[in-house]
C-alpha cells in the first residue's frame, strides 16, 4: 500500500525535527490531539497556537495558512425534539455527515433567494400545486434544515427552503386536523430555519415577519414549547429596536408558561429562555438580575443533556457561552475570566461554537488583549466561516484591531477582508 502524503501541517512538523509523540510533550497535549490536527478533524485552540507555532519555528501566519489547507469540519451531533403527527414528543438523531471546509459562499447568491423565499411567505394560505411528501419525510427535511442552521449553513437553507416552505404550506391544507398541527409544526421549525437567514444577512423587516408568522403556526400546531421558542427568537427584534425592558418581559412570560418541567424537552426550552433573559438583562446593565435568570438556566441544565434542540439548542455547554455573553455585555473582568477558561467541545454546533469565539473576541478586546482577540476570530472563521462572515460583531471586532495597529499583520489584513472590515 502505498504511503499517505503528508498534509501541510504533518511536513511542517517532520521538517522541525519533531514526532508526533515528542510534540505532543513539547505541547503538552496527547499525541492523538496532534494527529487530529494533522488530519485536519480538529483545530488547535487559540491559546495553543503560539505555542505551536514557535514549536514549528514559523509565524501564525503561516500556520493559520497550514491549518486553513488541511481543515475538515467535524460531524455534528444534535437531537432534534419536533412534534409527531400524533403530537406526542419524538427524539430523533439529526442525519450525520461531514462537510468540507469551504470558503463562506458569496453573499449574492443568498441575497438572490431572498425573492423566492418572500414569494413563498406571501403565498402561505395559497401555495402554488406541486407534490407534497410523507408526513415523515418532511420531518427528516426539517431535521435537516434545523441543522444546517446550527452549522450556519446559510447558502443550503437559501437555496431549499422557499420550496420546503410551499410544500409545507400544502401539507398544512391536507389531512385530518392531527395532521395539520403536524405540518403548522414543522413550519414553525422551517420558518425558523429562514429566520436565522433573514437576520444574519441584514434583512430585519423579513425577520421580524417571519417571527410573527411562526408564532401564527406555533398557535395553530398547538405547542408551548415551539410559543416558547418564537418568545427566544423573537429577542432579535427587541436588541434591534434596543428595547430591552419588553424583550426581558416576553422572556420572562414566556418561561412562565411553559408547562410540565418534569420533562427534558420542557426543561429545555424553560433554560433557553432564562438564559437569552440573561443576555437581555446583561446588556441592560442588570447584574444581579442577569443572575438570577442565569441561576434558573443552570438549574434546568442540570437535568438536560447537550443539543436537545426545540427550536434553539440548550445543554450545559450552550449554557456556559451565554454565560459569557452576559459576562462581555456587563463589562465584567472577572466574569470574563471565569467563562473563558473553558472551551466549546468540538461536538457542539459549529454557529454556537462560533459565537462562543466571537464573544471572547470583544472580551479579550475590552482586556486590551488584541493578539488574543485575533486569534479567537481566526476560531470563529474556522468553527462556522458563513456565521463568521456576515456579524456584526465581528466587523466591529477587527475595525478595532485594524485601528489600535500601526502595521497589521498579514493574517490580520487577511481576516479583515474576508469580513469586510474596515
Amino acid at each position: 500500500m502505498a504511503a499517505r502524503p503528508l498534509t501541510p501541517l504533518a511536513a511542517a512538523r517532520e521538517a522541525a525535527g519533531y514526532t508526533q509523540e515528542s510534540l505532543a510533550v513539547t505541547l503538552k497535549v496527547e499525541r492523538t490531539t496532534i494527529g487530529r490536527w494533522e488530519r485536519g478533524v480538529q483545530s488547535p485552540q487559540p491559546w495553543q497556537r503560539r505555542g505551536l507555532a514557535t514549536a514549528l519555528q514559523i509565524s501564525l501566519d503561516v500556520l493559520d495558512d497550514l491549518l486553513r489547507r488541511s481543515l475538515r469540519q467535524p460531524a455534528a451531533d444534535i437531537t432534534t425534539v419536533l412534534i409527531s403527527p400524533s403530537s406526542s414528543l419524538v427524539t430523533l438523531p439529526a442525519e450525520r455527515t461531514v462537510h468540507e471546509d469551504a470558503p463562506a459562499p458569496d453573499a449574492d447568491v443568498i441575497h438572490a433567494a431572498i425573492p423566492r423565499l418572500r414569494r413563498a411567505l406571501d403565498r402561505l394560505d395559497l401555495p402554488d400545486d406541486g407534490p407534497t411528501r410523507s408526513p415523515d419525510d418532511l420531518h427528516g427535511e426539517i431535521i435537516r434544515a434545523s441543522d444546517d442552521r446550527l452549522q450556519s449553513r446559510y447558502g443550503n437553507l437559501a437555496r431549499r427552503l422557499p420550496d420546503l416552505i410551499a410544500e409545507l404550506a400544502r401539507a398544512g391544507q391536507l389531512g385530518d386536523a392531527a395532521g395539520q398541527r403536524h405540518a403548522a409544526a414543522l413550519l414553525t421549525l422551517a420558518l425558523r430555519a429562514a429566520d436565522g437567514v433573514a437576520f444574519k444577512f441584514g434583512y430585519l423587516d423579513l425577520s421580524a415577519r417571519l417571527i410573527d408568522l411562526m408564532r401564527s403556526a406555533a398557535q395553530i400546531a398547538e405547542d408551548p414549547l415551539l410559543l416558547a421558542a418564537v418568545a427566544y427568537v423573537r429577542t432579535e427584534t427587541f436588541f434591534a429596536t434596543g428595547d430591552l425592558d419588553t424583550a426581558a418581559r416576553a422572556l420572562e412570560l414566556a418561561a412562565d408558561h411553559v408547562p410540565d418541567l418534569g420533562t427534558t424537552s420542557s426543561l429545555a426550552a424553560f433554560g433557553a429562555l432564562h438564559m437569552r433573559a440573561a443576555v437581555v438583562a446583561g446588556r441592560a446593565g442588570k447584574a444581579d438580575l442577569a443572575a438570577d435568570h442565569l441561576r434558573e438556566a443552570r438549574r434546568a441544565a442540570g437535568s438536560v443533556p447537550e443539543g436537545i434542540y426545540v427550536g434553539t439548542a440548550f445543554g450545559p455547554a450552550s449554557l456556559r457561552i451565554h454565560e459569557l455573553a452576559v459576562a462581555v455585555e456587563l463589562r465584567d473582568p472577572l466574569g470574563i475570566e471565569r467563562a473563558a477558561s473553558w472551551r466549546p467541545p468540538d461536538e457542539l454546533p459549529a454557529e454556537r461554537r462560533s459565537h462562543y469565539f466571537i464573544d471572547l473576541a470583544r472580551a479579550q478586546l475590552t482586556l486590551g488583549r488584541h493578539e488574543d482577540a485575533h486569534l479567537c476570530l481566526q476560531a470563529a472563521r474556522q468553527a462556522a466561516p458563513e456565521h463568521t462572515r456576515t456579524h456584526p460583531q465581528v466587523r466591529q471586532s477587527l475595525s478595532s484591531l485594524l485601528r489600535t495597529h500601526s502595521a497589521p499583520s498579514a493574517g490580520l489584513l487577511d481576516l479583515a477582508a474576508w469580513a469586510r472590515a474596515r
